[in-house]
């Protein structure tokens, strides 16, 4: 089993910027079988959206609405994944989600979420 824990969320003006962290914990051996690392987004009333998507190569893709604002970091060493938001605006309002996808057991694992709000 894996678990992963958000955190870094809160209340931020427009313009502003967040870090929000997931740190990743679990069986080693499951661990090490995740593939893909996303952070998802839920707005109040709306779907939930992927954010940005990192495969094992390192190679990640954000989602249009977030392309040269957003970044995702990891340190191996910390088993953490961080998603830096700058230039934050009010409709990236939303609790994000850690994500985590190992192909070859077909799990798949979420965090509890963090919620950002973000007031204009």
């Amino acid at each position: 089993q894996v678990q992963l824990v958000e955190s870094g969320g809160g209340l931020v003006q427009a313009g502003g910027s967040l870090r929000l962290s997931c740190l990743v914990s679990g069986e080693a051996s499951a661990v090490q079988n995740i593939n893909i690392m996303a952070w998802y987004r839920r707005a109040p009333g709306k779907q939930r959206e992927v954010v940005s998507s990192t495969n094992s190569g390192g190679s990640t893709t954000y989602v249009d609405a977030v392309k040269g604002r957003f970044s995702v970091s990891t340190d191996l060493a910390k088993n953490s994944v961080y998603l830096q938001m700058d230039k934050l605006l009010p409709e990236d309002t939303a609790v994000y989600y850690c994500n985590a996808v190992s192909l070859s057991r077909n799990k798949e694992y979420w965090g509890q979420g963090t919620q950002v709000t973000v007031s204009s």
